[in-house]
């Protein structure tokens, strides 16, 4: 079956068998050309990551531009069996208004060609745009006519589209999910310019019809919900619901912390995923299959929603994991929990989370000591390796994850007043690292091109791969192996850090900065090398280890790979997979069950990272210092440009920045932490290639702790408001 009979097949099911208007026949799918597909086979092919490196060797390091020219953007979206996600196989976008800190699951999902508006799921109740002279064309199905979504204000959850009928009228469409009488409604406004001839805009299934005369422009909105149905509403009534809509997202936004950058598309970004991730909280994704609290991707999300300050959301997630089981692979869970509680105190010094979390974490903690005492390595007992590897291993994320857990809450629990609790940890953590480290050096292999391969599977043999995707076993390593390297268990500019970065450079590990995988769901088992896609869900935990080794380049690749490559454009939608080889021959690219809160995740925490980053002792477990701006885009710190982050949550306490950046100086104030004194304090001026800093005052006098070739400037023991100016040239 060819691949648009297939689509058109699937959305007859996804759409409860009723058939959609259909593009026209002069208006086929665009397809991949032959050029197109063996320049992306011969990156995919590559060990290298063959476009990231391109970027970094640019004079001007990564751009958002240079990592876009690479790859089509995403616009499918596909679940189980490949089918198409929606009606016209165009990705959604889910639209809601939580009434609290669990996020909802009463949502809208407006699909981006403007197409459809979806009830709750996938296959539910749907409003269906259309257009034409007749009302029988789908908005958006040709699109070569139509304009790629945006979001109103660059972030808001309010679709924007624009949209060419065959006889060349033009249209626009708004919506979004807002209130009405009370109850979540699905508002859609369609204006028509009857440029070419007569125009109707109609909704179905309801009796909302308008006809255009040519010539002529009008406007029609509805608000639609499949109890009550399409009824058509007023300006003024429209407005009112956007304009709440607008309020409410803007008051949960300035909860958490304040992020400015020079570049919009990045705090478009950064605002709109924070916009998906507090509807979906805990949930994997919504609207489709994934709509359940994924470990350890949702664990994941929690830390990463504390460190933007969104305390209550991540306590919120934190409590509602205590309260799933821990089948199928336990201790990974039972660390995941541990080590995020750890980490979600150190950041609020949240008794009463600890106090009523205690419980539960003890009896993991409870758990973990049986195995470990009973184990004659020192290693927690074999367990599945992963939710879609059912085989049986000691694995090193596992093990990793765990021992930073029990380490990180016996800290936690002996502030907190459980001091048996926490010598009981501590000397499990000490039992555990011990045979980690006599367990990884007898698996480790060193390569012959200087790098060092570490084993997912300890004491088991697992052979290196030649290049991660072209096995599923590399594929799976890929994902999970940078848990340990974020772990802490291996100290930045260790042989052990050192060597495995190196491999996974050399190794195919990377595409565009992004974190590579089979991609298996979209292309099948049997798909043949160098077929593959990413997978940038598992990026969180690469992003954190970048930043602990210091490799600042990496992470503004990531960046822009992550813009680029990874999400929608325009509107930031990713799934829990992507390809980048194409699929069934078509141009645009698929995702497989967006959105995903995880692979948003990714992008919040490389942004963060970029901008504050906490060092950790030679244990690699406690808080030690603050590195800001650390990892910013030189560009950022062009003339005339602006960096400042307010209200960062970091163990010790709220962090706060500043840089102006002038002709040949900068301005820069830091409002230090005051709850305790990172043991260092820096923050760094990425300038513009070939600039070094060559003076720096602080508060008008002389300071002579800098380094002219990184641009890092030493503030550790000062406290309060910190004023500096630095010269560079």
């Amino acid at each position: 079956m060819g691949a648009t009979r297939f689509l058109a097949a699937a959305a007859m099911v996804l759409a409860g068998g009723a058939t959609p208007a259909a593009p026209a026949p002069s208006c086929p799918a665009p397809t991949a050309t032959s050029a197109y597909t063996r320049e992306v086979a011969r990156a995919l092919a590559a060990r290298t990551d063959v476009w990231g490196d391109a970027l970094l060797a640019a004079r001007g390091g990564p751009t958002y531009a240079g990592a876009a020219r690479y790859l089509q953007p995403l616009l499918y979206a596909r679940g189980p069996g490949g089918a198409p996600l929606t009606a016209s196989g165009v990705y959604y976008l889910p639209f809601g208004l939580p009434d609290g800190a669990d996020g909802t699951s009463s949502v809208f999902l407006h699909v981006a060609d403007g197409s459809q508006v979806v009830a709750r799921h996938a296959g539910g109740r749907a409003l269906t745009a259309l257009v034409g002279a007749a009302g029988g064309e789908r908005y958006g199905s040709c699109l070569a006519r139509l304009t790629p979504a945006t979001l109103a204000g660059g972030y808001l959850p309010i679709l924007e589209t624009e949209y060419a009928d065959a006889a060349g009228d033009r249209y626009t469409q708004e919506s979004f999910a807002g209130r009405l009488h009370g109850k979540l409604a699905a508002f859609v406004r369609v204006t028509a310019d009857a440029r070419a001839a007569a125009a109707t805009i109609r909704f179905t299934p309801s009796p909302v019809a308008v006809t255009v005369p040519r010539g002529e422009t009008r406007t029609v909105a509805v608000a639609w919900s499949p109890s009550a149905g399409a009824t058509t509403i007023d300006a003024a009534a429209y407005d009112a619901a956007r304009k709440s809509v607008v309020d409410y997202w803007n008051r949960r936004l300035a909860e958490g912390m304040t992020i400015s950058v020079p570049e919009e598309r990045v705090e478009d970004a950064w605002r709109a995923l924070l916009v998906q991730d507090l509807v979906l909280t805990w949930r994997y994704s919504i609207g489709n299959p994934y709509e359940e609290f994924s470990f350890p991707e949702g664990v994941d999300v929690a830390q990463v929603l504390a460190e933007q300050g969104f305390r209550q959301v991540a306590r919120a997630i934190l409590t509602t994991s205590l309260t799933r089981p821990t089948d199928r692979y336990p201790n990974w869970k039972r660390g995941e929990r541990l080590l995020a509680s750890a980490e979600y105190d150190r950041l609020f010094r949240d008794t009463s989370y600890v106090d009523g979390a205690t419980p539960a974490l003890q009896r993991y903690v409870t758990d973990l000591g049986k195995q470990i005492d009973a184990s004659s390595t020192g290693l927690l007992g074999r367990e599945r390796y992963s939710s879609d590897i059912a085989d049986s291993v000691l694995g090193l994320h596992t093990q990793a994850v765990a021992w930073a857990g029990l380490r990180g809450m016996a800290d936690v629990w002996a502030e907190t007043g459980h001091a048996s609790l926490a010598a009981t940890s501590r000397r499990l953590a000490a039992r555990l690292e011990a045979g980690l480290r006599r367990a990884v050096p007898a698996s480790e292999r060193r390569l012959g091109d200087g790098s060092l391969f570490l084993p997912a599977r300890l004491l088991d043999d697992e052979k290196p791969y030649g290049s991660l995707v072209e096995a599923r076993s590399g594929s799976y390593w890929n994902l999970v192996v940078p848990y340990a390297l974020a772990s802490g268990l291996f100290a930045p500019g260790s042989t052990e850090a050192t060597g495995a970065w190196r491999y996974m450079t050399l190794h195919g590990s990377r595409l565009l900065g992004l974190v590579r995988a089979g991609a298996y769901a979209l292309y099948g088992r049997s798909a043949a090398f160098p077929v593959s896609g990413t997978d940038e869900v598992y990026g969180i935990n690469v992003a954190r280890f970048l930043a602990d080794d210091g490799l600042a380049d990496q992470l503004v690749l990531s960046l822009y790979g992550e813009l680029a490559a990874a999400m929608t454009p325009g509107t930031f939608v990713s799934g829990e997979g992507a390809s980048i080889a194409p699929l069934h021959g078509e141009a645009y690219r698929s995702m497989y069950l967006p959105p995903n809160g995880a692979s948003n995740g990714a992008f919040l925490e490389t942004l963060r990272l970029m901008l504050v980053h906490e060092t950790r002792d030679a244990a690699g477990v406690e808080p030690r210092g603050l590195q800001l701006a650390y990892a910013t885009p030189r560009a950022w710190l062009e003339p005339g440009k602006r960096i400042a982050v307010g209200g960062a949550p970091t163990s010790f306490g709220p962090v706060s920045f500043s840089i102006d950046a002038g002709d040949r100086s900068a301005k820069v104030t830091v409002e230090a932490p005051r709850r305790s004194a990172p043991a260092s304090l820096s923050i760094r001026l990425r300038l513009p290639h070939g600039e070094r800093l060559t003076a720096v005052t602080l508060a008008g006098r002389p300071w002579t702790r800098f380094d002219p070739s990184t641009g890092a400037i030493d503030l550790s023991g000062r406290s309060g408001t910190l004023a500096l100016e630095a010269s560079y040239r």
